[in-house]
Order: structure tokens, then sequence, then C-alpha cells
């Protein structure tokens, strides 16, 4: 379709601000963003919606006009909502660039604009899925007449007899019917998850298909903001981050129509998970504005005052102020140069989402932020009496790898590690920089373990397990070789089970009957063995200093 086409369609309420002599382009896509650089998500050819939230002030409308020229868009359309008449600087940085510009009415919701444009560049349907289609405009804007992805999902019940639900990454139930047959269970969601993640690293294109017990389920990726698999450099970039739609049937005997349109229903619901990421934008700035004190030692008082004004927005009509846990995460790909805070910040926003709150938005309860490759997550709990510590409330580290290893590590596949460090609970802003390193310190312990999701908590931070993690790797071989080597020398030359013995030793705290009874030995031939470990390595296990040592280079070994 033409632009021309779309300013003579009434119901879309566009106005032309510049660029009349371009009209006759073709729109391939449309595309919603926020970003100020959306480079990486263009592939040309797209009407461009934005609702100006990366515009700060006037200098930053030039670069984004700039860019946007560079990607081969077909327009922008600029949203009306947010700051009143779209901004004149914007208007002649997209002259400058030959950027048809068209402003989009405040009673007009993009998700009207992405409906149209994906029916007209889709093509003619047949006249029972275009009713459908026409049906979905209306189950994703705004007001009474809406309702989000849920209701998508009942009309593809009704009207096509198609059992639906929208899945997170991590297998969290998004949306689902809300009639027709029992709920999808818990392990069904991660193991679909689990699939879609498997079959997206290998680059193959949806819907994938899978069978569980007797059910055949189609799979269909969900890409932010109108991408196409093809928009994305490296599919490691948005792996983690994409939506599915899972529908309950085998979709490779399905007729062109019928793809069609499941493929525009994924856009549509791309719209409202981009509705979803614009609402985070303030919880997201508070959360980097407390960061940026605290990192920067700021007095306690400034960071108060921050906390108190995230809290009402966090945690709406909470009388006291909240405690707070601080949890850190950092997405990593081998030889790899992409950049992974957004990722990771998503990813956290994701995992952190309380399945127990109530309302439409559970994930309004927490804050992320990101800075270089690592997401940081202010976690608001509810306020406690001031002698609880915190560590049997709030987030902790193994129920966060218990709900979302399984499925994370399908997509991580062998060359991709996501690690988590969760702190303790802090009552006030004095301890808020302690709770930073502290989760910080959980992330490092849970980084130096083997798989590719791991996750730690502020409960390990009091044991020797903190602090073998960031021994150098020169200085473990050289402390365990002057200990051990001898007595490895030494088995292999006379299998005396050297080495055994002392772990056995150790393990039963140096108790002589204890150890030789483990060991099926006499208690003479344990001395023995123990005098002969004494003496190639000239310690003394009966001192607490040695007994650590030898307990320390056998962890490290």
């Amino acid at each position: 379709m033409r632009l021309r086409a779309l300013l003579d369609t009434d119901a879309l309420g566009l106005k032309l601000l510049g660029g009349e002599d371009e009209l006759d382009r073709t729109v391939r896509g449309v595309m919603t963003t926020d970003l100020r650089d959306p480079s990486r998500y263009l592939s040309g050819g797209e009407l461009v919606l934005t609702g100006l939230a990366w515009r700060r002030d006037a200098a930053d409308s030039e670069p984004f006009a700039r860019i946007l020229a560079q990607a081969g868009v077909a327009a922008l359309a600029a949203g009306e909502a947010e700051l009143g008449d779209v901004p004149e600087d914007l208007v002649q940085a997209c002259a400058r660039h030959r950027v048809p510009l068209f402003a989009v009415h405040e009673s007009v919701a993009f998700a009207t604009i992405t409906e149209h444009v994906v029916r007209q560049v889709s093509g003619e349907r047949a006249g029972d899925l275009a009713a459908v289609v026409d049906r979905h405009r209306r189950m994703m804007t705004s007001g009474p007449a809406g309702g989000g992805p849920d209701v998508v999902l009942d009309l593809l019940g009704s009207d096509l007899d198609l059992r639906a639900w929208v899945l997170s990454p991590t297998g969290r139930l998004i949306a689902g019917p809300k009639v027709g047959g029992p709920a999808l269970p818990a392990e069904a969601c991660a193991k679909l998850a689990a699939e879609h993640l498997a079959a997206a690293r290998t680059g193959r294109r949806g819907p994938h298909r899978l069978i569980l017990g007797t059910t055949t389920y189609s799979l269909f990726p969900i890409h932010s903001s109108g991408r196409s698999p093809q928009d994305s450099r490296d599919v490691r970039e948005t792996v983690l981050s994409d939506w599915l739609l899972a529908v309950e049937a085998d979709a490779g005997d399905w007729a062109e129509e019928r793809l069609d349109l499941l493929h525009g229903v994924t856009q549509l619901i791309a719209v409202e998970r981009d509705r979803r990421d614009a609402a985070r934008t303030v919880r997201r700035r508070l959360a980097q504005e407390v960061l940026e004190l605290v990192q920067t030692g700021a007095a306690p008082a400034e960071i108060a005052a921050r906390l108190r004004v995230a809290a009402p927005v966090l945690l709406p009509g909470l009388g006291a102020a909240p405690h707070w846990q601080v949890v850190v995460a950092r997405v990593e790909w081998d030889g790899s140069d992409i950049e992974t805070g957004p990722v990771a910040q998503s990813l956290l926003e994701e995992i952190l989402v309380d399945p127990l709150a109530t309302g439409p938005e559970p994930s309004d309860r927490i804050a992320v932020a990101h800075t270089g490759d690592e997401a940081i997550a202010l976690v608001p709990l509810p306020a406690v009496s001031a002698e609880h510590d915190g560590s049997e409330t709030g987030v902790l580290a193994d129920a966060l790898l218990q709900s979302v290893g399984a499925p994370l590590s399908a997509g991580l596949e062998d060359d991709g590690r996501v690690t988590l460090g969760v702190s303790a609970a802090v009552h006030s802003a004095e301890g808020l920089r302690g709770a930073l390193e502290e989760a910080r310190h959980a992330r490092r312990v849970a980084a130096a373990r083997t798989g590719r999701v791991c996750a730690a908590g502020h409960q390990e931070l009091a044991s020797h397990v903190l602090l073998l993690p960031f021994v150098p790797d020169d200085v473990r071989r050289a402390f365990t070789a002057r200990l051990l080597d001898p007595l490895r020398d030494y088995d292999r030359r006379h299998r005396a089970e050297l080495i055994p013995t002392l772990e056995a030793f150790l393990e039963s705290d140096g108790s002589w009957t204890r150890c030789a009874s483990r060991l099926h030995l006499h208690v003479n031939t344990l001395r023995y063995r123990v005098g002969r470990i004494e003496q190639l390595t000239s310690r003394d296990l009966s001192r607490l200093e040695d007994k650590l040592d030898f307990f320390l280079a056998l962890r490290m070994s």
C-alpha cells in the first residue's frame, strides 16, 4: 500500500506535516517504537509510529530523523497524546532528511493504525477471517470495547475454534482464553517456551510444532514492535525477550489465509506488548535515578527521598514505606559483542513478575535499570517488623532458578549464560548501597558455577563459597599444587589412596574412629596414612590452620 492511501483513510486520523512529494512511497510494514535508536529493528519500508518518549529536548529530533532516513523507512507518524502538537524541531528535521511526517490525533490508538496496515499489506483474506480481524481491532483499543490479548484469544476460540495462549520466554502465562476448557498447566507452559526458544536459536521460521502427550501445539513467535525475524542481525539479541503464541492445533496443513491471520494476530499482540513496555518507562527511570544516586555515593537522605517517590508508584495504596531487595542479572554470549544490558533488563522484569499479585499489570511492582551489561532491579516488599531481616520473605534465588531455569537454558544453548544475584531485604536508604554490593557479589558466586542459568542468594555469602570464585586461577593452581601434588604423585606410584583418606579425615572433623569406620580401615592403618600425608606435605593435621588449608585446596582443585 502507499502512504497516500493512509492519508485518505479518515478513520486513521492522520494529518500530513511534511513530505507531500513522497506520498507515493510503498509501506511494507509497521513498527511502534520509543527507542532513541531503533535502527536495529528496521529493514526499510516501515511506517514508524512513536509516542515521542525518546525526545527529551529539541536536539534529539535531528539524529532520530537521520536514523530513520538511513534505514529507509516509508514515513514517521508521531502521536499527539504525550506532547500535544508535534514539535516544530521534529517537523524540520524530517523535512531535511526527506522523511514524510504525520501527526496522529490523540483519540486514535496506534493499534488501529497497526491493524489497518497489517491487513492491507497482508492482502485480502476470506470473508470470515477478515471479519475476525476487524473484531481484533476493537479488542486491542482502550476503553469499554477493549480488553487486550485475552479478548483476541477468546475471539479465536469463538470464531475459528482455536484455543491459544500467550506465553513469555520463561513460560509464564501472559494471556489465555477465559472460556473453552481447562487452563494450560505450568509444566506445559515451560515446555512450550523451551521448544520455542530452542527452535528460535536454530533460525527456523515459525510456526514451530510440538506434541505434548496427545496434543499438538503450533508456536508462533511474537516479535516486539512489528519486527520480523530478518530484522535482527543476530537472533541472540531478542531470543530471550520475544513472546510466543501457542495454538492448540497443527498448523502444518493450514491454508495460507489462516496462517496469514495468525501472523496478523501476533502483530496485534505485539502492539499490546509495546504498550506494556511503554508503561514501564516511569519505573525504569525511577530505578535508574536511585541507582545513580547509590553508585555515586549520594547522601542517604537524598536516596530516601527518591525511594519515597518510587514507593507509591510501585506499590499504590501501601500505607507504610516498603523494604527493598536488589536483584542483579547479567546475560552473556560467548564470542559476541551484542549489547546485553537491555536484554537483561527485559528478562529481569519478566523473571520478577509476581504471579500472586492482583491487577492487570503484576510487573508494575518492580523497577529495573541497566548499566552496561548488567541489569539491576529494585524490588519493594511490604514493610515488616523492624526485627525481621527479610531472609524468609521476598525474592529467593532458588525459587527464581526453579521457575525459569529450564526454558531459558533451551534458548541459551551452548554459548549463552544468565546469572542472577539476590540481596537480603533492607529497611532504609542507608542499606541500599550494601544491598547492591551484596547482590553483585552473589551474582559473581553464581557465575563461578557450572550451568547455563545460575542464581545465588545473600545466604551464601557467609561462607568460604563467597571467597573461592574470586581467587585468581594462577593462585589456585599454585596453592593446590603445593599441597596436593605430592600426595597425587605418591598415590600414582603406590596406590596408597592418600587423597581419599585426606578428604574422609576432614569430612569426619578429624575423628580417628569415625574416619576409620567410614573407610573400613583399622585405626592404626589410618594413622599411618595421615602420618604419610603430614610427612609428604610438611603439615600437621592436628592444627586448625593446616586442616583449613587442605580443605580449601581440595575445594579449589
